[in-house]
């Protein structure tokens, strides 16, 4: 039996993981291990041990790799920590194949321990093109990469360009999107988002209001770490065009990326200055619950890839900011606007005249982890050597 060893580095890395890895598990051919680091292991992100044993996984391995800071000092400290920590787990678990999800700057650890140990490593959403570090942790680990698993067409063509093997890009589609099909199916079956336990349950600061009859603006902005520096004056000129729109507002923290301060202070120093009763501030929430939330909200603002990528499948009016999204595939439900004030406002509106878009498959139809697992099982073997297939 193939073991495949899955690292999971965040509650949000973990919308794409779990179709994996319950496909992982379902198979009969293959055995599935969970390794947790990041800033999936600590409390103030988000800690998701206890939703991942509550949806039925095992947790083989866990280490701590963040090294406070959030800067870009701390952030190459904390892969290079990441990679001692992972060394540890692969020697322990002797895997046969590692997988790593998307192209935040934590997968970097499981990606070189695992390529100097001569272990086949698999890469999903590899190839797509937007902003910050992440552009370049995207196509590093698809050059570590063994077996490569895109999420659309123009990404799958862009690896091949790369010099890797055609025979070894598979477009599957993202994982995301089967999660996230299951989740609008239900939802719109009868398993609504329940007003008073959403307030109850995800302790969140703010007054609360009506989520199924008042309509309101979902928000995730984070920090642009190639922009460091000028990171909370962007998140500034999001929150003063929201004050400006008066709307009912769920907002996310922003993640661990350097220049994460910065936007929170922004947020705070907003919050306690400007005294908003119609923000609702969440350390992070639930898959589940953020999806319905897509469903239900008047349109997403912020930098967040969950607009372009969940949001073209939900069909729900999104507005991105600045530049930490650039170029990335997107639907017609996403208008890029730059990060000042007016144009914010003058976007939104906009968009909230629209009004829902159709749902697009531009990122895969809801399969693409039984696809990746059927994959995985019948290759045969996996030479670790690279070569350039210009």
């Amino acid at each position: 039996m193939k073991k495949v060893c899955v690292f999971c580095g965040s509650r949000a890395n973990y919308s794409s993981c779990k179709p994996l890895m319950k496909a992982i598990q379902a198979h009969p051919d293959l055995s599935l291990q969970v390794v947790l680091g990041g800033a999936a292991v600590l409390q103030r992100y988000g800690n998701i041990e206890d939703l991942i044993r509550k949806d039925g996984f095992e947790i083989d391995a866990k280490f701590h790799m963040i090294v406070e800071g959030e800067t870009p000092a701390t952030m190459s400290k904390s892969t290079g920590l990441g990679i001692i920590e992972m060394t540890m787990v692969l020697n322990n678990l002797t895997p046969d194949v590692v997988l790593v999800v998307g192209d935040r700057f934590d997968i970097m650890a499981p990606a070189v321990a695992a390529t100097m140990m001569n272990i086949p490593l698999a890469h999903t959403m590899g190839g797509e093109v937007s902003g910050t570090i992440d552009e370049s942790i995207r196509h590093a680990v698809t050059k570590l990469a063994h077996i490569h698993f895109p999420a659309n067409e123009d990404a799958k063509q862009r690896i091949i360009k790369l010099g890797e093997p055609e025979d070894m890009v598979f477009n599957v589609g993202c994982p995301r999107m089967d999660l996230v099909s299951e989740i609008l199916s239900n939802h719109k079956n009868g398993e609504r988002l329940c007003q008073e336990r959403f307030w109850q349950e995800n302790q969140g600061l703010g007054s609360g209001f009506d989520i199924e009859k008042e309509p309101f603006l979902l928000v995730s902005h984070h920090p642009v770490t190639t922009e460091y520096g000028s990171n909370r004056q962007q998140v500034e000129s999001v929150l003063y065009a929201l004050e400006e729109l008066q709307m009912p507002v769920i907002m996310i923290w922003p993640n661990v990326d350097a220049g994460s301060d910065e936007v929170s202070k922004g947020i705070r120093t907003f919050r306690e200055n400007r005294k908003p009763e119609w923000l609702n501030l969440f350390i992070n929430l639930p898959v589940d619950v953020y999806t319905k939330l897509m469903d239900l909200c008047a349109c997403m603002v912020g930098n967040s890839s969950s607009a372009l990528r969940e949001g073209a499948f939900v069909g729900v009016p999104a507005v991105n900011v600045g530049t930490r999204q650039n170029s990335r595939v997107h639907g017609d439900n996403v208008i890029y606007c730059a990060a000042d004030k007016d144009e914010i406002v003058t976007t939104i509106k906009k968009q909230l005249e629209h009004g829902k878009y159709d749902r697009s498959t531009i990122y895969g139809a809801g399969d693409s982890g039984q696809k990746i697992a059927s994959i995985l099982s019948e290759l045969e073997s996996v030479s670790v050597q690279k070569l350039i297939c210009y």
